[in-house]
């Protein structure tokens, strides 16, 4: 194949595309998606609300056990030892409070559990909110011991509800934290919400092997799933008491009477005397009409006349606020007033349920354990959530650092001219890295510089220049990157000579083994060439990462920048890693194809990467030895990881290549090597080669996969890389000759179609059925769902063959989008690609 993005640059006058006249460039504009919205949202209000909402978390979990905490800290108060004599009524206590610390008894809370203390709650003295309480010896109605602990509590009950502020504003602050609590579960659950959403293990499965910030992210957004119920019941229920509007209106709806509000007496105000009253018939009318009472509110009248108020507890009662009521008269015990939990009103109820739901009582223990452990919660997303956003910040200030360095300039140098553009077309990051150093460099030495990608490049914007320093790599024979597509075509369509005056230095990046070495590099000089630009020195070819080329690109930049420059590209030449054969396993025998093997190897400790990223390895001749006559070694071949380095080896799915004569005994030179001659435990001398251009997508946005053969190496890593962090909005569509022999990794697959990790799962097999079918032609044949994914801003990633597979997918998406949509797909880095 010869150059195809830049395509046949003297085609004839009727196979030529329709030119254009460069016309200014257009401002761009930035548009936010409602995800993007909602994620900004989100993580801003976790790290300044969330922070806060951890104080109210704690909190709530130091008061979900307050009761049993007390009775450890108090033994003996509480609950004494039962004695065979019968308990103190509510009179005679009552009688024996008030006699023994002057001051009149309000109410008083009894237990039938034999052994419970009762608690007393005296009037409010002038000035008080409320009065004070005790607890007394349930047998002699002496008082007991004040609980140690319970200022503490007090405290922390109001450092919960709210915040150590005045009542009424804290109660507001609370409310406006807890509604900012709704929507961090909301918008978390928008933000992870599955293509799947009916499978629960895409939901609810942690994986404890992922590392870094796969790990932060699966463990906050799983963590989060597992409290997202819990924490929507717990703002809903907090809200009712934080803002008087939300309480008054749904007590209004429930039928409740309107509260009275309670305001502290003032100091010197007397207050009229309670009448002395014999509750003793009272109680006892209260006992034969309350049958399996387990608590009871007592409340003495404060005027003559007024009936004895109880408020009580059934041992049947569903939770601790389904309390019935009733009303007696203390002169003769008559019932003036029962009313039963269950006969009150549908609407009373709901309300009642409130307090229990926010405390988790209703479901019993099970409920206040885990209300208890998603209040605990809340620190664990503070903290994941700080570290997902600080580690964003980190990656984006070593971006902005970078950049910095091209605009610190050189001391006492100043360049006032226009500045030289130098610009890059990158696939797997080797031309970006070249480009932003030369540009260091030439500023280092007083040249004003501008740095820009030919993917976001608008050919109208070379105008704007004076001189132009491009490093434009190679991808397969003789194409554009992927991203510089778009560039290519549009300066292909342009005519006459908009570009005179600009001058051109060229770097082309290439490998030998292919036909068009360096084709689009020259493609691309040609036709600057054509629209009027000149020449800055010769083009200069990089076979691989050939330092003699790369010298000769230094003394280029020292000529037009008048100063001495450093050596460019030293950083390429990074030494090789010692890496051991440990395993080979022929994946298709018997297959009508090559053989595909999958070569397992181990090497240096510590050693990263991440789906997408290529290993370079220098091969071996067939007995061992290194190189051909006159040179040290042969040249890298890189091929696409298979593995993650959470996976504990490097893995590569690598297909024999065969051919005729006896050279290296009919196998092709680094295939050979890996498959058949490096015998088991050889050294294997490889380095790890970041790839950008195919870098994973591990945020919650669907993903397409496409490849055939051993193209499924690069695929397979993307994919495990998506389960460890819980996406699984995946799609492959892989290639191969028959099922019966060319099923690669297929018990993987079949596994994770069934745990549903792949959303979909298309196993195309050319040679099986009577006409041959291809991923491309499936693709074809699934338009209407494909252009579903990619409405829903699916990325697309191809690995494999260069012709046919490739090719075909290209045509296809084109077929589906038209140019200018595959265009968009591109500029966005939604098209992603891993051909050979």
């Amino acid at each position: 194949m010869t150059t195809s993005s830049l395509p046949q640059l003297r085609a004839s006058a009727d196979d030529a595309p329709q030119t254009r006249q460069l016309a200014a460039p257009q401002q761009r504009r930035w548009h936010w998606s409602w995800k993007q919205v909602w994620f900004q949202l989100h993580w801003f209000i976790g790290i300044t609300a969330g922070t806060v909402l951890v104080i109210i978390g704690l909190s709530g979990a130091t008061l979900a056990f307050k009761d049993e905490l007390l009775d450890v800290m108090n033994p003996g108060v509480r609950h004494v030892p039962v004695e065979t004599r019968a308990p103190l009524t509510p009179a005679q206590l009552s009688n024996i409070a008030a006699t023994e610390h002057g001051q009149r008894v309000a109410s008083i809370t009894m237990y039938a559990e034999a052994g419970a203390a009762p608690r007393l709650f005296f009037a409010p003295k002038n000035g008080q909110r409320r009065g004070e309480s005790i607890y007394v010896h349930p047998y002699t109605g002496a008082t007991q011991p004040a609980l140690t602990g319970a200022e503490f509590f007090e405290w922390t009950e109001s450092l919960h509800r709210w915040l150590l502020l005045p009542r009424d504003p804290g109660r507001q602050v609370a409310g406006a934290l807890a509604l900012c609590l709704l929507g961090l579960a909301l918008s978390g659950l928008y933000l992870r919400w599955p293509r799947r959403p009916l499978d629960w293990r895409t939901w609810l499965t942690f994986d404890p092997a992922l590392k870094g910030r796969s790990f932060l992210w699966n463990l906050h957004a799983v963590a989060g799933t597992w409290c997202l119920v819990v924490y929507v019941a717990l703002t809903l229920t907090g809200i009712y008491w934080s803002y008087d509007v939300v309480r008054d209106n749904i007590d209004a709806w429930a039928g409740k009477p309107p509260r009275m509000a309670q305001a502290p007496g003032k100091k010197g105000q007397p207050k009229e005397k309670a009448p002395a009253v014999d509750i003793g018939p009272a109680w006892s009318s209260f006992q034969q009409h309350a049958a399996g009472w387990t608590m009871a509110s007592v409340r003495l009248p404060t005027r003559a006349g007024e009936a004895v108020q109880f408020t009580w507890l059934a041992s049947d009662a569903p939770h601790e606020r389904a309390r019935s009521r009733m009303s007696i008269a203390p002169s003769d015990g008559t019932l003036t007033e029962n009313e039963p939990y269950s006969q009150q009103g549908l609407g009373a109820r709901l309300v009642n349920i409130i307090y229990p739901l926010h405390m988790g009582t209703y479901f019993g223990l099970p409920g206040r354990i885990i209300v208890t452990l998603a209040s605990l919660g809340l620190p664990l997303f503070a903290i994941t959530g700080w570290m997902l956003y600080l580690g964003r910040r980190k990656a984006k200030r070593a971006v902005q650092a970078q950049r910095a360095m091209l605009g610190a300039g050189a001391p006492g140098k100043t360049d006032t001219g226009l500045p030289t553009l130098v610009a890059y077309a990158s696939q797997s990051g080797q031309a970006e890295r070249l480009a932003l150093e030369s540009a260091r460099a030439l500023q280092q030495a007083g040249v004003a510089v501008d740095v820009q990608s030919l993917d976001r490049f608008d050919p109208a914007q070379l105008r704007q220049y004076e001189r132009a320093l491009i490093v434009a790599s190679t991808f397969g024979e003789g194409e554009a990157p992927d991203g510089t597509r778009r560039f290519a075509r549009l300066l292909q369509q342009t005519s006459g000579t908009p570009l005179a005056g600009l001058e051109v230095g060229m770097l082309a990046l290439g490998d030998r083994h292919y036909s068009a070495f360096c084709g689009f590099g020259h493609a691309l000089a040609q036709q600057l060439h054509a629209l009027g630009a000149t020449s800055l020195f010769p083009l200069i070819e990089v076979d691989k990462h050939d330092p003699a080329a790369l010298a000769d690109w230094s003394k280029a930049l020292a000529r037009c920048s008048g100063s001495a420059i450093d050596a460019i590209g030293v950083q390429e030449e990074a030494s090789y890693a010692e890496w051991h054969l440990v395993r080979r396993v022929l994946l298709n025998p018997g297959s009508l194809g090559g053989e595909l093997h999958e070569i397992t190897l181990t090497g240096p400790a510590g050693a990263t990467w991440e789906a997408g990223a290529l290993a370079e390895i220098i091969p071996c001749n067939a007995d061992g030895s290194d190189g051909e006559a006159g040179s040290a070694h042969h040249a890298p071949r890189s091929y696409s990881l298979a593995s993650l380095p959470s996976d504990g080896e490097l893995q590569l799915l690598v297909r024999q290549e065969r051919h005729a004569g006896a050279q290296n005994q009919g196998h092709g030179l680094a295939s050979g090597w890996l498959t058949r001659f490096a015998p088991l435990d050889a050294t294997i001398r490889l380095r790890l080669q970041a790839n950008p251009a195919f870098a994973p997508a591990l945020v919650d946005v669907p993903c397409i996969y496409i490849g055939n053969g051993s193209g499924l190496a690069g695929l397979r890593a993307h994919l495990r890389a998506r389960k460890r962090a819980g996406l699984a909005r995946n799609w492959l569509l892989f290639g191969e000759r028959q099922q019966a022999f060319d099923s690669v990794c297929g018990a993987e697959l079949q596994g994770w179609l069934d745990a549903g990790h792949l959303a979909r799962l298309d196993r195309v097999f050319s040679r099986d059925g009577e006409t041959r079918q291809y991923v491309q032609d499936r693709l074809r044949a699934s338009a209407g769902e494909l252009r579903d994914w990619l409405a829903q801003g699916a990325i697309v990633y191809v690995c494999g063959s260069l012709h046919g597979m490739a090719a075909g997918i290209d045509a296809v998406l084109q077929e589906v989008l038209g140019q200018e949509g595959l265009d968009a797909l591109l500029a966005a880095g939604r098209y992603r690609r891993d051909v050979y």
